[in-house]
């Protein structure tokens, strides 16, 4: 659910880029769906993985799988990372875009520009907020449940699929 919470702000940047009317608004709105494809495409990918070898989609029954699973972690990081938007991943530029052109609108929010390009930007720290709690949650701290100790790490058909994402 967590995946599809952040997809669905991902798309609200979309509608805040088209509705601003402007160059760089439209231009991050376009480029923001392109990252969106990729990063949210890359972890329901991920997600899938995990719940191949658990089947179970509840966080509770993590924990500190970074110790048995390292590939699969570093690669959830870096496209958790992309997904909440840090500068130097592909989600950066087209958020930037987006909230700039918001803060500069003169077209359809006229003077709400700049109340949306801030509630926008607010929504991009919760964003971050609740996906680096879930990874935390998920990834680091003690390996308490049994079930955990023995999972597989990334096959390399899993890599396969995943790198082509990972590196755009």
């Amino acid at each position: 659910r967590l995946v599809a919470y952040s997809s669905v702000s991902h798309l609200g940047y979309v509608m805040l880029g088209i509705f601003s009317a402007n160059p760089a608004s439209m231009e991050g709105a376009i480029l923001q769906m392109v990252n969106h494809g990729i990063s949210t495409g890359a972890l329901f990918l991920l997600v899938g993985v995990i719940y191949d070898r658990r089947h179970t989609r509840e966080t509770a029954e993590y924990g500190g799988i970074a110790k048995v699973m390292p590939w699969y972690a570093a690669a959830w990081v870096i496209v958790t990372f992309s997904s909440i938007g840090l500068p130097g991943t592909n989600g950066f530029v087209g958020e930037w875009l987006v909230i700039s052109g918001a803060f500069m609108s003169h077209g359809t929010l006229g003077q709400w520009g700049r109340s949306q390009a801030m509630g926008a930007a607010f929504g991009v720290i919760l964003g971050a907020a609740y996906m680096l709690t879930v990874t935390q949650k998920v990834f680091f701290g003690p390996l308490d449940n049994p079930k955990n100790k023995h999972l597989p790490d990334v096959t390399r058909r899993e890599a396969v699929a995943l790198a082509p994402l990972i590196v755009l």
